[in-house]
């Protein structure tokens, strides 16, 4: 049976996927296949079952309503309203891995094209971009999960996108996210026991569970202006800004290896000089004087896989913190091997400490780095934990 419709045009044998006929305006579907332009919007690659619009807009036609006759503009509508429900973001740094990308990309969309999921994919282009493509993806494409393609810096303007966006705290925390590490230093994903298998993080990503992640924010000044960072695995004062500084030109040098960041200490080594700090904790101050490294952490691992808060947790509401003030040589020798292991704060010189609120003082200009980035700071620095603000897909065994 065929029906007419101006601007919908011919519908045959409208209810099963694979038989869904010819939608004039609209685009051309068969047996799943084909679409063309929905609402004259885009530009049109060859790409089986799939569209791809001037902003990388991939959307898998899986369903259709029976419809007969309806104007297009109201089903080209009620078709993008269901879809935003079960709508993936995808978004990508391209120089994070860049051997692997193309295979990659090619696999995921294959997967995807198999499972027949709606998703949105972005490239990032440039420092920061990724914390402006998660808020357009969240606040104006309605996505409730985000996968990111990157490493540790990726990740972290994701969740700053996420965290930024004009959305209520109830649908913030609805929000999954998933990572496939494709960085240098990949602190975040090691925690959870993610490496660089492309395969099987995907088989996590869709098999896993969700699970209410802490996210830190760290309010700060510079030029009398009042900012804000959120970070997902780490913040860190005094030598850790030198390190990450020292580790990303090492790339231009010998490439993107997780052992950058050990080279990077121990150049960091030779010239750094100790800061002027005051740590308070819930109101009294802990320690003030010359520091010589302040890490603050959500997750485990720093720096490339240096263990330096083994007893961190992402999702125990608190933020673990380890302060180091300026060490001897005897000291600094006991320390480096116990880097990797998770036994440094055996040490007797190593101070820890547990807190959802870290206020943090200095007399002069300084810098930190949230995730690897780094900032430059003018005045006091309050850090908070954000108990259970997103959901993690992560592996079965870590729920």
């Amino acid at each position: 049976m065929e029906g007419g419709g101006g601007l919908i045009g011919r519908i045959s044998r409208i209810g099963l996927i694979g038989l869904i006929g010819r939608i004039g305006g609209i685009g051309l579907i068969g047996g799943l296949g084909r679409i063309g332009r929905i609402g004259g919007g885009g530009k049109r690659e060859k790409s089986e079952n799939c569209l791809v619009l001037d902003e990388n807009v991939c959307i898998y036609a899986f369903f259709l309503l029976p419809l007969q006759s309806i104007c297009g503009l109201i089903w080209v509508e009620i078709v993008n309203k269901l879809l935003q429900n079960t709508m993936l973001g995808i978004i990508i740094n391209p120089k994070s891995g860049k051997r692997a990308f193309r295979m990659q990309r090619l696999y995921l969309w294959k997967l995807l094209k198999a499972r027949r999921q709606p998703f949105i994919y972005r490239v990032t282009k440039y420092a920061n971009h990724a914390i402006e493509l998660a808020r357009e993806l969240v606040e104006e494409k309605g996505c409730t999960q985000i996968l990111v393609l990157g490493g540790d810096g990726t990740l972290s303007e994701v969740i700053n996108g996420i965290m930024r966006a004009d959305i209520t705290p109830e649908q913030r925390a609805k929000i999954q996210f998933g990572l496939m590490p494709r960085g240098t230093g990949n602190d975040f994903a090691r925690h959870w026991g993610l490496n660089k298998d492309f395969k099987r993080s995907l088989d996590i990503f869709f098999k896993g569970h969700s699970k209410p992640i802490d996210v830190g924010c760290v309010t700060y000044w510079r030029n009398n202006i009042e900012h804000h960072r959120y970070f997902i695995n780490s913040l860190g004062f005094g030598i850790e800004p030198m390190v990450c500084r020292g580790a990303e030109q090492l790339k231009y040098y010998i490439g993107s290896h997780h052992v950058n960041y050990f080279f990077a200490l121990i150049w960091s080594l030779t010239k750094y000089k100790n800061p002027h700090l005051r740590l308070d904790v819930d109101g009294k101050t802990v320690v003030e004087g010359k520091m010589f490294v302040t890490s603050i952490a959500n997750g485990s691992y720093v720096g490339g896989g240096m263990k330096l808060n083994p007893d961190a947790d992402p999702c125990d509401g608190v933020l673990h913190a380890m302060f180091l003030t300026p060490p001897s040589f005897k000291e600094i020798c006991q320390a480096v091997p116990r880097l990797f292991d998770g036994r440094l704060h055996e040490l007797p010189f190593i101070h820890p400490i547990v807190s959802d609120n870290i206020l943090m003082h200095t007399k002069k200009h300084q810098s930190f780095e949230a995730d690897g980035i780094v900032m430059d700071v003018s005045g006091p620095c309050q850090v908070t934990c954000m108990k259970g603000a997103l959901q993690m897909i992560v592996p079965s065994q870590h729920c």
